[in-house]
């Protein structure tokens, strides 16, 4: 059983930065994909970022591409997103995601299997 569990979220200032994390338990983390997701109030929920479990491949939605960054730890679990320049738009709830499929790339809801909870984000004006 996978689960994932975000943390990092709160409120923030527009052009502020917020890092998320996303730990992830289970044994096969290092060849899961993982991914970032939000949902604004009202919304549906869109993709954010994807990283590949190898080679170091990323994938950005055109609206973050430039202020957040994507990382993984897979000596401790982990995915981070670095949220840099933050504008009120960007308020969501966060949500981590995992795909131990092996396929790249992989940027739509049914791709994941596995979700966190979400953490809220807030950015005021």
């Amino acid at each position: 059983q996978v689960q994932l569990v975000e943390s990092g979220g709160g409120l923030v200032q527009a052009g502020g930065s917020l890092r998320l994390s996303c730990a992830v338990s289970g044994r096969t983390f290092s060849t899961y994909t993982m991914a970032w997701f939000r949902q604004a109030p009202g919304k549906e929920r869109t993709f954010v970022a994807a990283f590949y479990w190898s080679g170091g491949s990323t994938y950005y939605a055109d609206s973050v591409k430039g202020r957040f960054t994507g990382s993984r730890d897979n000596a401790k679990n982990t995915v981070y997103l670095q949220m840099n320049s933050l504008k009120p738009e960007d308020t969501a709830v966060y949500y981590c995601a995992a795909d131990g499929s092996g396929i790249w790339p992989r940027f739509r809801l049914g791709d994941y299997a596995y979700w966190g909870q979400g953490t809220q984000v807030t950015v005021s004006s």
